[in-house]
């Protein structure tokens, strides 16, 4: 990989080879981070610039990618997901230079696509053919969706709490799935001593450092789609850490190459009853295991395994952290379906939450430009949106005058 110079431990510092099965640091244990030659990167974008490209979707940003040359990309289509003006959204949550990335539109219907693609790639150069992960949902159910089409095996470890949408994802990609009995830290525990005992690759991204480099091609795209010219702030959920550890890489590394006029505040987001990550961020504490007291169950994440990253992100950003309650992330689905036509899951709406709360509070100011990451869409867990659509629903006989009584009163003209 001559775009990749090695992996580097953001712990104790030292670098090691960035092989396919490079996790975390040999030496300290600590999470690795992907470094890149950034005068071999510039050459490759001199020799053929961005707007000459044909292909649409992640791989589109090759040299910003770990991958060799010469591996085959994946067969499903990843990325290029849209980012919509959401002027009406936005003057409805007082931000009118609003835009909306939906990454609900990816194969599997979410963000966590992208880190699944790259898992896939790196697995398979790495010689393996069975990969393994611990998910509350979406991680999983992209992982057996991308390894489905390359006809590799997967075996997934679910909480019970998991939703059955997500669930028959799995079951549909034919994924070997473990549903555990507990939350997601016994979820993910039980994933790690399996992993290791049985050797399979493992694509839990909290610890495969390849995995941030495949969901920073979201950043990467933003900025080409806002033509270079940064917005403001990038709003995003926060689990682990590791998604909006990965739109700061890719902002950086679009920064570093010489591309982006400047680097964009990002404000993480966490559901109020499960937020490690952003109470650290407020207080200046260490981050502390958290109840997982959330319906956002793709946020619920009581010990986080990134939150470093996280933090760095939003620290080095000048960014901000706010959580949001349930009601309000309710709220959010129904803003975001009714003035701009996108159904997200409840932790992808937890982002536009976030952004109403930070201009009420003043931390946005309304004239600042902002782009809210959907990372998952709403069919993924239809029940929440069924909640939170409220009474919509008019069951009648059909019978024209049962209908003129239930419209009496309603402008329908």
């Amino acid at each position: 990989m001559k775009n990749v110079l090695h992996g580097r431990c953001t712990g104790c510092g030292k670098t090691h080879a960035a092989v396919p099965a490079l996790y975390t640091c040999p030496a300290c244990g600590g999470i690795i981070d992907i470094e890149y030659d950034y005068d071999y990167i510039k050459s490759g974008i001199a020799r053929e610039p961005f707007a000459a490209r044909t292909e649409f979707s992640m791989w589109r940003y090759r040299e910003f990618l770990p991958v060799e040359e010469g591996s085959p990309r994946p067969r499903l289509r990843v990325g290029a997901s849209p980012l919509y003006s959401a002027e009406a959204l936005g003057k409805a949550i007082g931000l009118p230079r609003l835009y909306l990335k939906d990454d609900g539109l990816n194969p599997t219907s979410s963000l966590k696509d992208r880190a699944s693609a790259l898992a896939v790639v790196k697995a398979k150069e790495g010689g393996f053919s069975r990969i393994a992960c611990s998910s509350t949902g979406n991680a999983a159910s992209s992982l057996a969706g991308n390894c489905a089409a390359e006809g590799m095996e997967t075996v997934i470890f679910v909480p019970r709490r998991a939703p059955q949408g997500k669930v028959a994802q799995l079951s549909i990609f034919g994924a070997l799935v473990i549903s555990v009995d507990g939350n997601y830290e016994d979820t993910y525990r039980l994933s790690a001593e399996a992993i290791e005992k049985w050797g399979w690759y493992n694509r839990n991204a909290a610890i495969n450092p390849y995995l941030v480099e495949g969901k920073k091609t979201v950043a990467l795209e933003i900025g080409e789609q806002l033509g270079f010219r940064s917005p403001d702030w990038v709003s995003i959920s926060v689990g682990d850490g590791c998604s909006i550890a990965g739109v700061w890489k890719g902002f950086s590394d679009l920064s570093r190459a010489g591309l982006l006029d400047r680097m964009p505040r990002l404000l993480g987001v966490q559901a109020s009853g499960c937020c490690p990550i952003s109470t650290a961020f407020t207080t200046g504490e260490p981050v502390a295991r958290a109840a997982e007291n959330t319906f956002a169950d793709s946020i619920a994440v009581g010990v986080p395994r990134n939150p470093g990253k996280a933090l760095h992100a939003m620290r080095a950003s000048n960014g901000a952290a706010v959580s949001v309650s349930d009601g309000e992330i309710m709220e959010a689905m129904r803003l975001m379906g009714r003035f701009a036509g996108v159904f997200a899951e409840p932790a992808a709406a937890a982002s536009l939450a976030g952004l109403k709360k930070a201009a009420a509070e003043g931390i946005i100011s309304p004239g600042a430009s902002a782009v809210c990451i959907v990372t998952g869409n709403g069919l993924k867990d239809v029940q929440s949106g069924i909640a939170a659509a409220g009474e919509g629903v008019l069951a009648l006989p059909p019978d024209m005058k049962e209908l003129e009584r239930a419209l009496a009163g309603r402008c329908i003209c």
